[in-house]
């Protein structure tokens, strides 16, 4: 036999397989992890600006300066809607 340990090479059943697929669970954990902090993370920031006043909702002018904010809005567009809101 000299030495080999049951023709594994002292590796085991899976050989250097088992520590390859070890280490793709390893990372499998870490990215679910990551994920799950980065969902939990998203649902709290939006909900931040309303949450301290959860029983007002926001003004059409605070909708209006977030769409604008995030860019969904060119400057024309928003200038054009506060006109129209007042």
């Amino acid at each position: 036999m000299g030495g080999m340990m049951n023709g594994y090479g002292g590796y085991g059943l899976m050989g250097g397989w088992g520590i390859f697929f070890n280490i793709i669970i390893l990372i499998g954990v870490v990215v679910l992890i990551v994920w799950a902090v980065k969902q939990f993370t998203r649902s709290n920031d939006t909900g931040s600006r309303s949450s301290g006043s959860s029983s007002q909702p926001l003004s059409a002018r605070d909708i209006l300066d977030m769409r604008y904010a995030r860019g969904e809005l060119t400057r024309e567009e928003y200038q054009a809607m506060m006109q129209d809101i007042g």
